[in-house]
């Protein structure tokens, strides 16, 4: 069996579940990884695919699970998964009056390449919660 990387992030948001995860749905929210594609493609639904180009790079995949406002999964290609599928799941829970959003991206390949999505996901994760007023904590 092959070993693999799997990454979570945990960050909690002042606002409610549906907010968060409209938001990260939304690719004019900065913070989202659909925000900065060059060229950009987003079918929110089952089975529906997305594709993002930035620098050079070509992220895409399908959905799997939508169940908003507390769950998305989403399967992940790009050359730092060296062409493997991966997989994205986003939850949205509800803590007091904000939002615990804990990303976690499973099944990457034990490569250096691979090891880059903790940075990408780092700086992404870092950015996202000011688009709701002041940052509560991590």
């Amino acid at each position: 069996m092959t070993k693999t990387l799997d990454f979570k992030f945990e960050r909690t948001i002042l606002a409610s579940p549906g907010e968060v995860f409209d938001a990260w749905m939304n690719p004019e929210v900065p913070g989202t990884t659909w925000q900065k594609a060059e060229k950009f493609k987003l079918d929110v639904k089952v089975d529906g695919l997305y594709y993002w180009h930035i620098n050079g790079k070509s992220i895409y995949g399908r959905f799997t699970e939508i169940e908003r406002p507390s769950r998305i999964q989403y399967t992940w290609v790009s050359p730092n998964t060296l062409g493997l599928e991966s997989t994205v799941t986003v939850t949205f829970s509800k803590k007091g009056e904000s939002t615990l959003m804990t990303l976690q991206h499973s099944g990457l390949p034990d490569h250096e390449l691979a090891m880059g999505h903790e940075k990408g996901w780092t700086h992404f994760l870092d950015i996202f919660p000011n688009q709701f007023g002041m940052r509560k904590s991590f």
